[in-house]
Parts: structure tokens; C-alpha cells; sequence
């Protein structure tokens, strides 16, 4: 284990800490976060040589499923972390004393993968725009990791949690990505959780309680998830955001914008 370690470049222990940071990647996804540099067919000939190069290894594992129907091999493939792969970053984990959690998937039923890779598409984009619109991506966690004590023996269960910042200002986010999977009952219920947790004066991460964004797939989703909130108790009119999963990083920007705004203007 320990020849493979010192035989990973730079670039192929990051692909590994994306995929253990998010559970499930495209290989499309990878490229975007890893292979940006490169231009034209050679972004996708090392994309695919440096993929196999970790499956054969075992630290990465492509589920057998793929997504979509369009693109051929790797950029195709799911990954998950393989064997190889937890054992590497247990290794790391040891070597430096840190506190590095292994997030192996769950089960790979064909919802959990949508909404998954869904979440994984929403942090691409995010370094994507931090690379371009000179904001700084502070923090971004999938679940479980994105999960937060209650204070009453249970948990609030985001999607995901995003800490974005300027030269000013964090801006703190926990992330609902609806696919339209859940009844009307379920996303009042869900919702009245958060609601819960800020009447019980509880805070998340750096003791602040995150902005909590739904990012669903359709306008007619859209509809009914702002039904839903609009009959809310209050704070929920000041807590809840809505947006297509399209509009999702526009939204975040925008936020983050107004706060720096605020911050400059106070």
C-alpha cells in the first residue's frame, strides 16, 4: 500500500478526496474538477488513461450502471471509492494525525445515484464559478457530513452544506436537492425541522444557522415547493430559498454579492 501511495500524483490523491468528498462522480464531473488545464482530445485521453490507471489499482470503483446515453467510457462511468482507495486515505489519515472521515457509498439503488451525483454536480459547478467569479468555495459537504446535531437527540439532514466567501463576508448554506421524489407532506415536515431547530436557538456550523436552499428539477416543482414554504411559520419567509437546479449557483452568487454589499456598506 504503501509503493501505491507514493506512486499517486498530485492530481490522482485529489481525484480521490473528490470522490471520497462526494460519495458518487461522473467521470465528466472528474474532468471538470481535475483535467480543466488541458485542452481538446488531450483533456479526454488523459482523463481516461489516469481513471483506469486508479480503477485497475482499486482506488476507484465504476458502478456497473452508467448515466445518460451520449458520452462513451470513462467520462460516462460513476465512481465510487474502492478498496484501495479507503485504505489510502486510512493510511493518510494515520500518517498525519488528521481527522479525515472515509465516505463510502450506500447502497447504489438508482435514486440514491440521481440525487447523489445531483449534489456532486451542484459543488462542480461551485469550483467552477469560484475559478471564474473570484469567490472562495470555503467549505462544501455532502452527506452525511453535511449532517448537524439538533440539540434534542437528532439530526438536521441537508444534502449538503456550502460555506462561500468573499473578501468580506461567509455566507453559510445548507442544501436540499429535491428531485420531485417526495409527497407535499414530507417536504412541510422536512422544512418544519429546520423551523425547529431556529426556534430552539440552536446554530450550525460556525455558529450561525445556514441559509437553507431547495434546489428542485421543474418550474411546476418549483410551484410546489414555494406553496409549501409560503404557508410556513415565520422565519420561514427570511430562512428558505428556491431555485431550479439550473439557477442553484446563480442564486448562491447572488447572495453571497448582496452580503458583501451589505458588509461594505455597514
Amino acid at each position: 500500500m504503501l509503493t501505491l501511495a507514493e506512486s499517486l500524483s498530485q492530481r490522482e490523491w485529489q481525484i480521490m478526496d473528490s470522490v471520497n468528498r462526494l460519495r458518487l462522480v461522473t467521470g465528466s464531473q472528474l474532468e471538470r474538477l481535475h483535467f480543466s488545464e488541458l485542452t481538446g482530445r488531450s483533456r479526454s485521453v488523459v482523463r481516461w488513461r489516469v481513471l483506469k490507471r486508479l480503477v485497475d489499482a482499486r482506488v476507484l470503483m465504476p458502478l456497473a450502471r452508467r448515466v445518460g446515453g451520449s458520452l462513451r467510457g470513462s467520462a460516462q462511468l460513476t465512481y465510487a471509492l474502492d478498496t484501495a482507495g479507503e485504505r489510502l486515505l486510512q493510511l493518510r489519515r494515520n500518517l498525519h494525525q488528521a481527522d479525515e472521515r472515509i465516505r463510502r457509498p450506500a447502497p447504489t439503488g438508482d435514486r440514491f445515484v440521481r440525487h447523489t451525483l445531483a449534489t456532486s454536480e451542484l459543488y462542480v459547478q461551485l469550483v467552477e464559478r469560484s475559478l471564474a467569479h473570484g469567490f472562495r468555495l470555503a467549505d462544501f459537504l455532502a452527506e452525511p457530513g453535511s449532517w448537524w446535531p439538533n440539540g434534542v437527540g437528532g439530526w438536521i439532514k441537508p444534502d449538503a452544506y456550502a460555506a462561500l466567501s468573499s473578501t468580506l463576508i461567509d455566507d453559510h448554506w445548507w442544501i436540499e436537492v429535491d428531485l420531485a421524489t417526495e409527497a407535499v407532506p414530507t417536504l412541510r415536515g422536512k422544512f418544519l425541522a429546520y423551523l425547529d431547530f431556529v426556534h430552539a436557538g440552536q446554530v450550525g456550523p460556525a455558529d450561525v444557522v445556514p441559509h437553507v436552499l431547495v434546489t428542485v428539477p421543474s418550474d411546476t416543482r418549483f410551484d410546489i415547493v414555494a406553496a409549501v414554504l409560503d404557508r410556513l411559520p415565520a422565519p420561514a419567509d427570511q430562512l428558505f430559498e428556491v431555485a431550479l437546479h439550473t439557477r442553484a449557483v446563480d442564486l448562491l452568487l447572488e447572495e453571497l454579492r448582496l452580503a458583501h454589499q451589505d458588509a461594505a456598506n455597514g
